[in-house]
């Protein structure tokens, strides 16, 4: 395993401190702007701004923004980076490209969203700088009780630090590039989902549905994901008396239900064609007006146009509102 030399690593820190002082007064000593990145150094976040000097991203986070960050602490950058083995000052291209889009993970663009706005909002997803399938933009999803959480792994421990072009929140943890079943588990309206992925995994799938939808390098597909609601509604569709629950159900069906839902291709919605879409368990077809996919039997779902694009490293999310089925 490759350590850090921690000389280089806090000699190269101090050197950005002086640089960063040096720009944040005028010649008459009036203080000037103070980014995103000078809060990050005023807060002692010398991991953070080691890393995003090794990634050439300090520029990037001192243009105008305005930028919401989310940025780990450095007992979180010391674990990630002792734990891949990956020496800032040593970096092979494709860990720098690692690197630089895990970075990019922590930062929404074009918003200054404060941890209240987070708050007020409940839950939702927002895109970040990190580049998925096709240059998408990766999605993070956000709760917030008695603290923001990010994917369900992140907490942010101190937030609204502000700055002249955006804000920063300090988290607990680094937040990984997100894969489709992360946002499948984190999202408690999605929890049947994640329970008919496991139930067609106990017979013989035709994939292994959690290992592939957990594999960052798998797909990219696309995931029409029903909501609980739905799942509850094809139970009762299935059997009208109620009694049936989904783990009544044999994993060939689910099997073969779960197929109607998985395209192989990362198409965003704007790309959603306007005719037959090729799932994995044969066409269905696509009403990009309506936002609607109709399966064999006629039945029609609605796609929910304020949960698309839920952007993962190995396939895009649409909520949708009803189970399609294969033909009966």
């Amino acid at each position: 395993m490759i350590f850090i030399s921690k000389t280089i690593k806090f000699l190269s820190v101090f050197i950005l401190v002086v640089v960063l002082a040096s720009c944040s007064k005028n010649d008459d000593n009036t203080p000037t702007v103070t980014t995103v990145v000078d809060v990050a150094v005023a807060n002692g976040l010398t991991s953070l701004a080691a890393a995003l000097e090794a990634t050439n991203l300090v520029s990037t986070l001192q243009g105008d923004g305005p930028f919401t960050v989310f940025a780990p602490d450095n007992a979180a950058f010391d674990t990630l980076l002792a734990a891949t083995g990956i020496d800032l000052n040593n970096m092979s291209a494709a860990e720098l490209a690692t690197v630089t889009n895990i970075l990019l993970n922590h930062v929404i663009v074009g918003e200054n969203i404060s941890a209240a706005d987070l708050v007020a909002g409940v839950a939702g997803y927002k895109k970040t700088g990190a580049v998925g399938p096709n240059s998408s933009k990766i999605s993070i999803y956000f709760t917030a009780a008695s603290a923001v959480v990010l994917n369900g792994q992140s907490t942010v421990t101190s937030p609204d630090k502000t700055a002249s072009n955006g804000v920063l929140h300090i988290v607990n943890s680094v937040i990984a590039i997100p894969t489709i079943a992360t946002f499948a588990t984190t999202n408690p309206a999605l929890g049947s989902l994640v329970s008919a992925l496991e139930l067609a995994d106990t017979g013989s799938p035709t994939v292994p549905y959690i290992e592939t939808v957990s594999n960052p390098t798998a797909g990219p597909f696309t995931v029409f994901a029903p909501t609980n609601t739905a799942f509850d509604a094809l139970l009762l569709e299935l059997d009208p008396s109620g009694d049936t629950q989904l783990g009544d159900l044999s994993p060939a069906l689910v099997d073969s239900v779960l197929l109607q839902h998985i395209v192989d291709v990362n198409v965003v919605a704007a790309d959603l064609p306007n005719g037959s879409v090729n799932t994995l368990g044969g066409p269905i077809t696509a009403n990009n007006t309506a936002f609607t996919l109709t399966d064999t039997n006629n039945r029609v779902s609605t796609i929910v146009q304020t949960l698309v694009d839920i952007q993962a490293v190995n396939g895009v999310v649409h909520v949708i509102d009803k189970v399609i089925l294969p033909l009966q």
